[in-house]
């Protein structure tokens, strides 16, 4: 299927989030009929109307609640919000009558122009697309930064030209029903446990993440984690050109981290490009980023120039351990993007001071015993919260870590810390788990986290 066989046809959107809210105002805007379904039956139509202001074309049609059988009969095609699993009971009961499942940005990349960098991994996505975005408005003068960062790529795609550079944050989940996108360069930072409880295996999910590569040749570039198990072993079967990039071994070919120096290989001659105390960011994972950056931006044939100024240039993504102010000679760090134990271990390596530590919250089957075993002696305080709090707890004693305390709210958690801690220590917020026990977003839990500390 193309975009032009969409065009008069009616399409089903679930979810009312920003994809689908993009996804239906790309189809009106496009010509298509969309049809926007929820099952939440807490949400009305009048909420969804609101979120549409803007929309072109012919008025969508709403369905809360219940999907009948005569409107599956009329569609030609559906695009899933990426928070619904496709082995879920509607999805299934959608593909038995063969229509295709289109991800939000398989929809978009169908009408979108110019080209496309794609990243995904566990952990480092955000900041690593938030200064790709930047090396890339740097030098080209059409550049788009969407995806799972919280812009929606559907929403965008009929403003690209062929001049276009976009720049995707793309998750497992976006990249679970994917067919034509192309990623004209593409990177995959790491794969470390995350999202169990909806890839069921660590196999499903590499595959998921592999699946940007699709479509790639050799003329393309695919950027990858040396360091990584996953990504290392995935560079042997990957499309692309691969670009590796290590902050532990010093690599014949690609990036590596040389003690505080940043150097490019190629075929084994060395040259260093960067001193790390050059740059604003801290911690041997944004070494890392910086590291597929400075590749990704290389790859569309920025000038090193250029991409060095940006990089010097560029401050901490919020919620990545960010510094958020020293109140009574306590450093306060703010990581409520830490939303899984691999993610939260970088929290942990770049504290330099004995660290009270916030963790705990939404279960999303995760294991803990790395994250307990990278405390390495510099955590005085784990203040636990959330679903989570007897498991961490349970894994932390197996471990023979025993300074722990449970609290019963958030805000409890910040006042025992500010309480405690004193001179010459820190306190980090950085749960290894995801949020939504307590809160919509790690947006939400971070921004009350620097409100309190500001407040003190």
């Amino acid at each position: 299927m193309t975009a032009k066989e969409l065009i008069g046809k009616k399409v089903l959107i679930i979810g009312t989030g920003i994809s689908g809210i993009g996804s239906a105002k790309l189809l009106g805007k496009a010509g298509a009929f969309p049809i926007i379904f929820d099952e939440n039956t807490k949400i009305t139509e009048e909420t969804v109307k609101e979120k549409l202001s803007g929309y072109e074309g012919e008025e969508p049609q709403i369905i809360i609640g219940e999907l009948a059988d005569d409107v599956i009969k009329e569609l030609v095609l559906v695009v899933p919000s990426p928070a619904v699993p496709l082995d879920s009971p509607l999805i299934l009961r959608l593909k038995e009558t063969g229509l295709p499942i289109w991800s939000e940005i398989e929809l978009a990349y169908n009408f979108a122009k110019g080209q496309m960098v794609a990243i995904t991994g566990t952990n480092g996505k955000t900041t690593t697309t938030t200064l790709v975005g930047e090396i890339m408005k740097a030098h080209f003068a059409s550049t788009y930064v969407v995806g799972n960062i919280g812009y929606s790529y559907a929403e965008r795609a009929l403003e690209m030209t062929d001049d276009t550079v976009s720049i995707g944050e793309i998750s497992s989940f976006q990249l679970e029903a994917v067919e034509n996108f192309h990623a004209k360069v593409s990177a995959i930072l790491n794969i470390t446990p995350d999202h169990l409880n909806r890839h069921h295996t660590m196999e499903c999910y590499a595959s998921m993440k592999e699946n940007i590569t699709n479509n790639q040749t050799k003329s393309d570039v695919c950027v990858l984690n040396y360091d990584n198990e996953y990504t290392r072993d995935f560079g042997s079967r990957c499309p692309a050109t691969v670009v590796f990039f290590s902050s532990k071994e010093k690599l014949i070919d690609g990036f590596y981290l040389d003690g505080e120096d940043i150097c490019l290989a190629k075929n084994g001659v060395s040259e260093k490009i960067m001193n790390v105390h050059e740059m604003s960011l801290v911690g041997t994972c944004n070494y890392e980023n910086v590291m597929a950056a400075i590749a990704m931006g290389l790859a569309m044939e920025v000038p090193m120039e250029t991409i060095l100024k940006v990089v010097r240039a560029f401050k901490a993504v919020e919620h990545r351990i960010e510094f958020v102010a020293t109140k009574n000679g306590v450093d306060y760090y703010n990581d409520s993007k830490g939303t899984n134990p691999d993610a939260a271990i970088q929290g942990i390596k770049a504290m330099s001071k004995p660290t009270y530590l916030i963790g705990g919250g939404y279960d999303k089957g995760s294991e803990y015993d790395e994250w307990i075993e990278a405390f390495d002696g510099k955590v005085k305080k784990l203040v636990l919260i959330g679903v989570t709090k007897q498991k961490i707890a349970d894994c932390a004693e197996k471990h023979g870590f025993h300074d722990y305390i449970f609290m019963d709210t958030y805000m409890d958690a910040l006042k025992y810390c500010s309480d405690n801690a004193v001179s010459g220590e820190a306190v980090l917020l950085s749960p290894a788990c995801a949020s939504w026990d307590m809160f919509p977003s790690y947006e939400v839990r971070g921004e009350q986290f620097k409100d309190y500390v500001n407040s003190l």
